[in-house]
């Protein structure tokens, strides 16, 4: 070989390499494009749950956080239970309290109940794309409210563990963001007041407060939440308002609901516990569950 072949060849090559670097990373298109790579795979979840269910829509769906697993048997009839695993961008959960499946229920009325209860968290390590998915994922399936529930930390002393609280505004303190390049949403009312004014019409007494969401998955120190206490938050936890994001960026109507499973570090003496978090759950599940049905049937309501 000429050196003056071996030299073109290296040209090409090094052409080539600088090219393939030129080429836009299909990771990086925004999320408000319909090509974007999260976007596909929800659409193709989407179509493999319709599917799989035999169903052409679905109307509502609703992320069940931790102490919320028993709510689902109240939201209407089963039709369909499928493992996360089984449809695609879909993971089971390695968090006690969460069931790793989706449900499709039918309510009386005929309307179609997306259950999400293979929630991905930010701190397992799979990307913030994967933490919106569930979103995505159901309004691709036609729905049009998103229902995000957790279990959290409470910094009014007042809240004891068991109480329910509506999400009125959140905080994010992940660092991060569910959308990605020019794609600029408005989050003045994020959380819907309609449907704030839907829960109080059945218990007057729900209070409501701003939701903070750290990355985690260590629970927050006493230092971190006197500042998200200045910064306005009531409630601190790990997970929901990134999904928030992508919901409303999805066109969805938001209601988020939390469950004070314990208060928060520094509010009380008490150390901090995965446990503490699934108990408080278990003893608030009767009440928050019939809580929860009775919404999401006045939502529905024609």
């Amino acid at each position: 070989m000429s050196d003056a072949t071996a030299q073109t060849q290296t040209r090409t090559q090094t052409s080539a390499q600088i090219g393939e670097h030129l080429v836009a990373n299909p990771e990086l298109t925004p999320t408000n494009d319909p090509t974007a790579p999260a976007n596909l795979l929800a659409e193709d979840a989407a179509r493999t749950l319709l599917r799989e269910v035999g169903i052409d829509s679905i109307d509502l769906a609703c992320t069940l956080g931790s102490g919320w697993g028993d709510a689902a048997a109240q939201l209407g009839e089963l039709v369909a239970e499928i493992d996360a695993e089984d449809l695609p961008g879909f993971h089971s959960s390695g968090v006690s309290g969460h069931s790793g499946t989706l449900k499709v229920l039918r309510t009386s009325a005929g309307a179609h109940i997306l259950v999400i209860g293979a929630r991905t968290h930010y701190y397992e390590g799979r990307g913030v794309d994967a933490v919106a998915h569930g979103v995505r994922t159901a309004a691709a399936a036609g729905a049009k409210t998103m229902v995000l529930t957790n279990g959290c930390g409470g910094l009014n002393a007042d809240w004891a563990p068991g109480t329910p609280v509506l999400i009125s505004d959140h905080i994010n303190l992940t660092g991060t963001s569910s959308l990605r390049g020019a794609h600029f949403v408005d989050m003045t009312d994020l959380y819907s007041s309609r449907l704030r004014e839907t829960a109080r019409e059945i218990d007057p007494d729900l209070p409501e407060g701003v939701y903070a969401q750290f990355p985690g998955p260590h629970y927050e120190t006493p230092a971190e939440v006197r500042m998200a206490g200045t910064l306005g938050a009531d409630l601190v936890g790990m997970s929901t308002a990134l999904e928030a994001i992508a919901a409303r960026a999805a066109g969805m109507e938001v209601f988020g609901i939390s469950l004070v499973t314990n208060l928060a570090a520094g509010i009380s003496a008490e150390p901090l516990s995965h446990k503490e978090v699934l108990d408080a759950g278990r003893e608030a599940a009767p009440r928050i569950s019939a809580l929860l049905a009775k919404v999401i049937d006045r939502v529905l309501a024609p």
